[in-house]
């Protein structure tokens, strides 16, 4: 393993500089949602049947395609591990209506469906389809973007 390699830091700490979190489609992947519980950051986990979540971690049944935006409105970020293409426009719609910023990682060789910066991370590419660049939200309350 090169050293450049070795240096890279991974999704969980990228993710762990939010404060408020939506995983997409949790699935039986619960690793990670609790890690970033344990980081100190709040994790709603979000799937479209009833999933088991570590403790800490909220679910809620919800379609992505079919959002309850209430869901969403309170997340600095929302993120999906291996999220199929179908899914990138809407989960990236659900974010520019919420603010939030939306990052997301790919199952294979599944290209991004939307406009992405890639990131480099130690487990591979998290695409980065929605970084916040202005000073308020939709609902006009400001956003502080990540913590350092």
């Amino acid at each position: 393993m090169t050293t450049a390699r070795r240096n890279l830091g991974t999704l969980a700490d990228r993710l762990a500089a939010y404060d408020r979190l939506v995983e997409v489609g949790i699935g039986r992947r619960t690793e990670l949602a609790a890690t970033l519980v344990e980081a100190g950051t709040a994790v709603t986990a979000t799937d479209i049947g009833r999933r088991e979540v570590p403790d800490g971690v909220g679910f809620v049944v919800d379609d992505v395609v079919e959002p309850d935006l209430a869901v969403y409105e309170d997340a600095e970020a929302i993120y999906a591990r291996n999220l199929p293409p179908e899914l990138h426009r809407p989960t990236l719609e659900v974010a520019e209506r919420v603010g939030a910023d939306f990052l997301f990682t790919t199952l294979g060789g599944d290209q991004p469906a939307v406009p992405v910066e890639r990131r480099t991370v130690r487990e591979g590419t998290v695409y980065v389809a929605r970084e916040f660049d202005g000073p308020t939200r939709e609902d006009g309350r400001s956003y502080q973007g990540p913590r350092e």
